[in-house]
């Protein structure tokens, strides 16, 4: 058998909707109010919404909101991050640059940083891994991943009698 004569070789359109009908999974909407658009505390003065948990991937996407502004402590991220800033600005004070609205933002897993948001920031941020909290000893004090993110969301969602989501379980 050649790679042209394989079983990918005749791989069409119907045999597409044929293994997607039996193995895809459908499109997701999340709409941007109601239970939907809940914003929930993560640390004082730092709000998420969460988007979607992805456990197989220990990723899980998010809009991450400080409204009066304030910082996010060091931390170090285990796995890749991509954000967007949808409003306000923040930066790192380990790095120069500032990031505002339309800003892409690629972090690279390893280095530590302290996130410090001026008023009214929200970013979309996709996170892989998991991410490592330190105080100003460098001592481990906090790890989040999916599974952590997935505990603080139904946790709030039953102490506050919502229904759980389960389109963001993807």
């Amino acid at each position: 058998m050649t790679a042209t004569q394989g079983p990918s070789a005749a791989f069409g359109s119907a045999e597409v909707e044929r293994v997607t009908r039996a193995f895809g999974q459908p499109d997701v909407h999340i709409a941007p109010d109601g239970d939907d658009g809940l914003m929930l505390p993560i640390f004082p003065g730092v709000f998420v919404r969460h988007l979607s948990f992805d456990v197989r991937n220990n990723a899980f996407t998010n809009i991450t909101a400080v409204p009066e502004g304030g910082m996010i402590g060091r931390h170090r991220h285990r796995g890749p991050v991509d954000g967007l800033v949808l409003e306000g600005r923040w930066r790192y004070l380990e790095y120069d640059w500032v990031a505002r609205p339309g800003s892409f933002i690629h972090e690279s897993p390893g280095v530590i940083h302290t996130l410090v948001a001026e008023p009214g920031m929200k970013t979309y941020f996709r996170i892989q891994g998991a991410l490592e909290f330190f105080d100003e000893a460098d001592n481990l004090t906090l790890v989040l991943d999916v599974f952590w993110m997935i505990n603080h969301y139904t946790s709030y969602c039953r102490d506050h009698g919502l229904k759980i989501n389960r389109r963001l379980f993807v």
